[in-house]
């Protein structure tokens, strides 16, 4: 008997269960989930992410940051994320997969060479602050091992008298008197990306611990709302 038909049909169907089980059930499962009502706000939860912030994604991604800084709080118990104010929900701080609704993909990262991104919008809000670690990490966080991105900058000279840019970096970046450094774009929309990183909603996946307060005011409704508008408007 020959048996090629027999190990083709195997494969075939070892390779349709794994499609199934690795591809088309998460899909299902997550895919499929709907945006949920803000009951503070009347927004809605995640919503997609405006314009310049969805730039600085794609520069995100294409300097590779992800492979050390994850965006993936782990709940009590897996690690330090509490007690290093990583969390942006009280008690049960874990990230679920409805914070990750409009991220495609989803950077869950590497490892944490660096600290995780997941909640940085609440923890900063200075967007100098945040180009100016970008420009020179060890003037704002002494001791970093991050690389300068310098790259995303452009250095000019002043000409006698002129004055610095609008937008330029304070001088005390590490940059030599008569000159300015200037970001580029692409440095501008990261800078908004990072800012835009966080999950502090609270949902019925991660709630907090019973008698907890909330450590934010955004309270999803229900669990899985089926009134969440066509459009992915920003939450109010």
């Amino acid at each position: 008997m020959n048996p090629a038909p027999l190990l083709f049909l195997a494969t075939f169907f070892a390779m349709a269960l794994s499609w199934l089980g690795f591809v088309l059930a998460p899909q299902l499962q997550i895919g499929g989930q709907p945006q949920v009502e803000l009951k503070t706000t009347g927004g809605w939860y995640p919503s997609m992410r405006p314009g310049l912030a969805r730039q600085g994604e794609q520069v995100y991604r294409a300097n590779g940051c992800f492979y050390c800084h994850s965006q993936q709080v782990r709940p009590a118990g897996f690690g330090a994320d509490v007690q290093r104010g990583w969390g942006g929900r009280s008690g049960k701080v874990q990230s679920v997969d409805q914070d990750y609704l409009y991220d495609r993909p989803a950077m869950l990262g590497n490892q944490r060479v660096g600290p995780d991104l997941a909640n940085f919008g609440l923890r900063q809000t200075n967007e100098v602050m945040v180009l100016e670690h970008l420009y020179n990490p060890r003037l704002t966080m002494p001791g970093s091992v991050m690389p300068p991105f310098r790259f995303l900058f452009v250095k000019r000279k002043l000409d006698f008298g002129e004055q610095a840019a609008d937008d330029a970096l304070p001088a005390d970046v590490g940059v030599e008197k008569g000159y300015e450094v200037v970001p580029t774009d692409d440095a501008k929309a990261l800078a908004e990306y990072l800012l835009s990183l966080h999950s502090d909603v609270v949902l019925y996946e991660a709630p907090p611990k019973p008698g907890t307060k909330p450590a934010t005011n955004n309270v999803a409704v229900v669990a899985n709302s089926t009134n969440a508008p066509a459009t992915n408007s920003p939450a109010k």
